[in-house]
């Protein structure tokens, strides 16, 4: 049975303090109305997070990426029920993201480098030259994200696509705090070095 909208959603007495702080549009937010039974508030959550979701998946999984995404969206519809506020918002389902990219990597019997190659077409409307160049230096970062092991480039693409600190990468991918720094800190090295920007 579907959850009923109500226009106010029940907020646990715990959650409420939290939320004050986010505001009524944070990601959170919008999770307690779509539990609550709001369907645009999920269309909102999906439209923020689609994109880097996908991305995170495409440069680790390659051809399954798709699936990997649909299945994550579908394991957030089948836990509204349960959600509550413990962490942001992106935090929880990117820990979902990582849980089932797991599972992948478990079923297929070994745990890929990177498989970024191929960059994604760029914006129109700037000069030739312009385009040329953005295009190299994205080729090259999707170079060096390739050759990186894949705890550094999950942990650069966590930081990238979903804005995660340390202790959020640390959550999701179930290490100590100093060891997600640690791999982030060697990703961005190897990708400053690699773009000639000071590190």
């Amino acid at each position: 049975m579907q959850p009923v909208a109500t226009g106010v959603a029940w907020v646990h007495p715990a959650e409420s303090g939290r939320l004050d702080a986010m505001g009524d549009d944070s990601d959170e937010a919008l999770m307690l109305r779509y539990r609550d039974g709001d369907a645009a508030a999920f269309a909102t959550l999906y439209q923020r997070h689609k994109g880097g979701l996908y991305r995170y998946f495409r440069r680790q999984a390659g051809p399954v990426a798709d699936e990997l995404f649909q299945d994550v969206w579908l394991r957030v519809i089948e836990a509204r029920i349960r959600y509550q506020v413990r962490a942001r918002f992106s935090t929880w389902l990117y820990q979902i993201a990582h849980n089932r990219l797991v599972d992948h990597w478990r079923y297929r019997g070994r745990r890929p480098q990177s498989t970024a190659t191929d960059p994604e077409t760029l914006a129109d409307g700037r000069t030739p030259a312009l385009v040329a160049e953005q295009r190299e230096r994205l080729l090259r970062a999707h170079q060096v994200l390739a050759g990186l092991p894949a705890e550094q480039s999950e942990a650069f693409l966590l930081r990238a696509e979903a804005g995660l600190g340390p202790t959020e990468i640390a959550e999701i991918t179930g290490v100590p705090r100093e060891t997600a720094k640690s791999r982030l800190r060697y990703a961005m090295n190897a990708m400053r070095a690699e773009l000639g920007e000071p590190s």
